[in-house]
């Protein structure tokens, strides 16, 4: 692993140890520990599917697994990671909701440390804030810099809702994937990215949505 990725993953922890102490509300035992557990995971599991999918055999070329810039599977990496969290708390899946504040914050600092990566620059833009990579007269929006911001501004609005069952799991995952989705045309790319994979996440997060509030309507009702 190079350092810049190194220090990117890094300032991503950082942050999600700041949510957990913003936000202390509620949470599991040792939250940072399942929250780095699972980030090891998904990022393992990411770079599996991502070897599998360039032609690479992991069981022949078991070192390749460990060069992360060779390619992560996002998708994957982000599905390994929420169902690794589900089944460390899955006898009290509540935990999810309380943790869901300080993992948006944890990717915005995933996010921002395209800082240390110089890999936070899209597609071109005009904007007063645009910028120019070295040696290019060509300014760039900083699109990453603007996922991490529609991160935070989603963390803290999902620490501000009730305690109802899924309500903020679904609404953190509302919230990673409309980020990922506006920001998705700022990046290059040759096929679009992988906008089926953001769309399947908002679809999930607004059931998960509808599921709480369906379930606190009825514990509500009188019988």
């Amino acid at each position: 692993m190079e350092f810049t990725l190194l220090f990117a993953a890094l300032t991503g922890a950082a942050a999600a140890w700041l949510g957990l102490r913003i936000w202390p509300d509620r949470l599991p035992e040792r939250a940072f520990d399942q929250l780095i557990g699972a980030s090891v995971t998904g990022l393992a599991v990411g770079r599996l599917a991502a070897m599998v999918d360039q032609g690479i055999n992991p069981l022949t070329n078991p070192g390749e697994l460990l060069i992360v810039r060779g390619g992560v599977a996002t998708p994957i990496a982000a599905l390994s990671f929420i169902l690794f969290l589900g089944w460390t708390n899955r006898r009290q899946l509540s935990n999810l909701d309380a943790l869901s504040p300080s993992i948006l914050l944890g990717l915005a600092g995933w996010q921002a440390g395209c800082l240390w990566r110089g890999a936070c620059l899209g597609t071109a833009s005009d904007l007063p804030w645009a910028v120019a990579q070295p040696g290019s007269d060509i300014t760039r929006h900083p699109v990453e810099i603007y996922a991490a911001l529609l991160l935070v501004v989603g963390a803290i609005l999902v620490s501000r809702l009730g305690w109802r069952p899924w309500l903020r799991s679904g609404a953190a995952l509302t919230v990673a994937s409309l980020a990922r989705l506006a920001t998705e045309p700022m990046r290059p790319s040759l096929d679009g990215g992988p906008v089926g994979w953001y769309l399947a996440g908002l679809l999930a997060g607004i059931g998960l949505i509808a599921l709480g509030l369906l379930r606190h309507r009825q514990s509500a009702t009188p019988t």
